[in-house]
């Protein structure tokens, strides 16, 4: 399908231009002139951006959100929610994960994100035994993703473990649990389901705890190709039991045991000497950074001033997906790194927009990631693209309206394209009533328990 937008103003790779017409074929950019004029059958936007990647998520906890903010009799903390989430994951069809992660999509897309990073761990029945396809759970997540339209590259976690040295899983990981056999098959049928053209797919050892230092040598061997996503320091007390076993912290341990490259994210990244923080800029890898689920969690600040004076590379994702917003992601990395540092404009490079700043590293970094092409508006690239609006009447230019969406509240998204197909119109899915329905239905389906 043929289709063209019309911008005041787009963020091109040389920067923003003024009058820039895009047309689309299919999937596809095929043309950006700038200095153009609009024709008949334009769609008009104010400024056209690109879309944003989500470079990790798990869709099923979406239906968690809000549920987990009362406190208990004792101290509440990461691993008490973790306890929760094992709960909440063990009552789930594969149906409800589907419908679930629809309505995930439906709300990224409709704030900005175009591609999805699922970082995908359940994977059998309730009983801890395969499904009779050992992918089904994962074909539920592409399904989800082709039925919205946001672009897919799915991240099958491999969770073999309750903690470091091998330690056996709990009965509460019943769903998440493989060994390298049977991962590789459950792999192959996610593999095999995957059609369009730019869905890609990777490996995703849970985290040094879920996985040993043998079975994550065998799936790099059995996998040489594609992202490799983990969790990795993420709270002080996997820091600290990590010390205990090896001797070494994680983020250490990682780098000393692998070829860690420009394949790896690393997901949180939280607690890292300054060894650790440069080890991880001279790798060439990507900081994996879910600044609202941190909060969230209570896990703690990334280093990111010092990370990006010295050149590395961050995504974000919505990760728990507890609130999913582009601007809500860079807006807390931002304000964590002011508490910290008593200061504004923190992660500016040099004289320059913050919103800017963050929004171009984002884009790079989630894409090179996902294993995608270069989140951008060329020829050639993904048609995926964000339309914003000014609602206050101020004309915002260049940078500014970046500043404006992420730390105002007078921007807002208006149109996305996602793979060509115009998803979002004045800021709703064209899908959304058909998918908040199911939503709505799971929901209840699950508090009536």
């Amino acid at each position: 399908m043929t289709e063209a937008i019309f911008a005041a103003e787009a963020l091109l790779p040389g920067g923003w231009a003024r009058d820039v017409r895009i047309s689309l074929d299919g999937a596809t950019i095929t043309s950006v002139s700038v200095g153009a004029a609009p024709q008949a059958g334009d769609t008009r936007a104010e400024a056209v951006i690109p879309g944003m990647p989500n470079l990790h998520s798990h869709t099923f906890q979406r239906a968690m959100a809000g549920l987990t903010e009362r406190r208990g009799p004792s101290a509440d903390s990461f691993w008490t929610w973790r306890d929760l989430m094992y709960r909440f994951a063990l009552s789930l069809t594969p149906e409800e994960v589907q419908a679930i992660a629809e309505m995930a999509c439906v709300e990224m897309l409709e704030t900005g994100f175009t591609r999805l990073g699922e970082f995908h761990y359940l994977h059998h029945g309730a009983d801890g035994r395969p499904h009779a396809n050992p992918a089904e759970m994962s074909l539920r997540i592409i399904a989800a993703a082709e039925a919205t339209g946001i672009h897919l590259t799915l991240l099958p976690v491999f969770y073999a473990h309750s903690n470091f040295g091998g330690a056996a899983p709990s009965d509460g990981q019943r769903r998440f649990i493989n060994d390298v056999d049977g991962y590789s098959e459950l792999f192959a049928g996610a593999k095999a389901g995957i059609s369009r053209p730019f869905d890609r797919i990777g490996i995703a050892p849970h985290s040094l705890r879920a996985a040993t230092d043998g079975e994550i040598t065998r799936l790099l061997e059995v996998h040489p190709d594609g992202p490799v996503h983990i969790h990795i320091a993420e709270q002080m007390r996997e820091v600290e039991d990590c010390v205990s076993w090896s001797g070494q912290r994680p983020v250490e341990r990682l780098l000393s045991q692998f070829n860690v490259d420009g394949r790896w994210c690393l997901i949180h990244a939280t607690h890292l000497t300054e060894a650790e923080r440069r080890g991880i800029v001279a790798s060439g890898a990507v900081a994996g950074l879910c600044p609202v689920t941190e909060a969230n969690l209570g896990d703690g600040l990334f280093p990111a001033q010092e990370f990006l004076a010295e050149g590395g590379r961050f995504g974000i994702g919505s990760d728990s997906n507890v609130e999913i917003a582009v601007t809500e992601e860079l807006k807390i990395l931002e304000y964590g790194q002011r508490l910290v540092h008593r200061l504004r404009n923190v992660l500016t490079a040099g004289e320059g927009s913050t919103g800017g700043t963050l929004l171009r590293a984002a884009l790079q970094g989630g894409a090179q990631a996902l294993g995608a092409p270069a989140a951008e508006l060329s020829v050639g690239a993904p048609a995926d693209m964000v339309a914003l609006t000014d609602r206050s009447g101020l004309t915002s230019a260049g940078d500014r309206v970046l500043d404006r969406w992420v730390f105002g509240a007078d921007v807002a998204v208006a149109d996305v394209w996602a793979g060509g197909a115009h998803v979002v119109t004045g800021g709703s899915h064209r899908e959304r009533e058909r998918i908040a329905a199911g939503f709505a239905r799971t929901m209840k389906r699950l508090a009536e328990g």
